[in-house]
């Protein structure tokens, strides 16, 4: 190898690495809530001299070039919010990665799942239309699973409540005997209490079966949860919706959105002009951070006016009158039509609110899968298919509730057909008991 091409190897690897870190600082900020991008803000302010975040007054001085977007008009919500920010999980779990795996198309998939976790820690992917697309073979999707579910916390990469638990025992050298072993065999019986035929298929006493109850209960049904919640005061909506003189609806950003970023020429001319080639040398690299900053807030403001724009265009009935159903939506409808990846939309929407006349909802909010047809064959949604759920349980017996099983029979002789399992999963999420629990005696 040459001296020449050596050196040109080199400048590749270091470019290529370059690319990357400013690859991962645009990810990272469209992944940003408005609460992290201002806190990111006032540290890249006190690491970089020359830039001035949301000067006060742009006309102060004459070293201060406003090369913001943003309206002057817009409320400035950081006035009137307070939060306490925690590490998201996204970023623990990667950091994991990157300490433990080494870099291989494995570790990839592992990142991609990883992706796919919703706030409590679940994974919101569904793996057999996965393989399906033969984008990866059944045996790596496996592996990379495997390996989300062995990182911390414990418990994450579930795919639900009892896969959860299950996990969260295998990790845990003091569990009970056969906790492990009834989760994940006789769960419906164990969480219904029926608890007699458990002591005589394991042969146990009942003072074991508590225990284990007793055990269970000190588990997280949501081991994400403490990462990815943020102690809020007031929300601060990243975009505003608005009608034009046509009734025509559109959406704004605010200041949290694209904050305004000023950069200091004067200061700057003056390193730059002096005869130290390190103090020049400095000046310039700032300089080249801030504008990568700046065209990163650019991006991302750019980014979500247009997912914003797109889901308002989707869900126009509903944001004129809340009283109307949401339209079937997912990520990917939205990533077809912009042209964006569909992890790219996941982390717009994810932290972002939209502030309306009927009050301030999450982007995520208006996603919703269709998940059945009626006899008329009008599409539904989950959400329409939790109010059938809760509609039958409000009706009742209270002596005699409804099991999992008679709501699903019942669900389908009007024309919904649902699961006994997927009524189940929906009866916990609306954070109703099984039947045995709200028997009245």
């Amino acid at each position: 190898m040459t001296l020449q091409q050596g050196l040109g190897q080199q400048q590749n690897q270091i470019q290529k690495l370059a690319m990357t870190q400013r690859m991962q600082q645009s990810i990272r900020m469209l992944k940003f809530s408005s609460d992290e991008l201002q806190n990111f803000l006032k540290q890249q302010e006190l690491e970089n001299p020359f830039m001035v975040i949301n000067p006060r007054n742009s006309n102060a001085s004459s070293n201060v070039v406003s090369v913001s977007k943003a309206a002057n008009n817009e409320t400035d919500w950081t006035e009137f919010a307070t939060s306490k920010q925690s590490r998201s999980l996204f970023d623990y779990l990667l950091d994991q990665v990157h300490l433990t795996m080494r870099k291989t198309p494995l570790r990839g998939w592992v990142i991609f799942l990883i992706d796919h976790l919703d706030s409590n820690g679940y994974l919101d992917l569904d793996l057999e239309t996965l393989v399906k697309s033969e984008l990866i073979d059944k045996v790596m999707l496996i592996d990379a699973l495997t390996l989300l579910q062995n990182l911390d916390p414990p418990g994450v990469g579930a795919r639900n409540l009892q896969e959860c638990l299950i996990l969260q025992i295998r990790n845990d050298d003091l569990a009970p005997a056969d906790a492990e072993k009834i989760l994940q065999n006789d769960f419906t019986d164990f969480v219904d209490r029926r608890w007699e035929p458990l002591t005589q298929k394991y042969e146990i006493s009942m003072s074991q079966i508590q225990a284990i109850l007793d055990y269970v209960q000190t588990l997280s049904p949501a081991p994400g949860s403490e990462y990815s919640q943020d102690e809020i005061g007031y929300i601060q909506p990243d975009l505003v919706l608005k009608k034009n003189g046509n009734n025509e609806l559109d959406v704004k950003t605010t200041k949290q959105t694209l904050p305004r970023v000023a950069f200091r020429d004067n200061y700057f001319d003056e390193m730059v002009n002096t005869d130290d080639p390190q103090v020049r040398k400095y000046a310039e690299d700032k300089k080249k951070e801030y504008a990568q900053i700046y065209r990163d807030i650019e991006q991302r403001g750019s980014t979500l006016l247009r997912v914003g724009r797109e889901i308002i265009k989707r869900q126009k009935s509903f944001l004129v009158d809340p009283a109307q159903p949401l339209t079937p939506l997912l990520l990917r409808d939205l990533a077809n039509s912009l042209q964006l990846h569909e992890s790219t939309i996941s982390r717009t929407v994810n932290g972002k609110y939209l502030q309306t006349d009927h009050g301030v909802y999450e982007l995520k909010h208006f996603f919703t899968q269709a998940v059945n047809y009626s006899t008329e064959g009008a599409v539904l949604t989950a959400n329409d298919v939790k109010a059938r759920i809760k509609a039958e349980i409000m009706a009742e017996d209270k002596h005699k509730p409804l099991s999992d099983q008679k709501i699903s029979q019942l669900l389908a002789q009007e024309g919904l057909k649902v699961s006994r399992r997927t009524v189940a999963k929906y009866r916990e999420q609306l954070n109703i008991e099984s039947s045995s629990k709200r028997k009245k005696y």
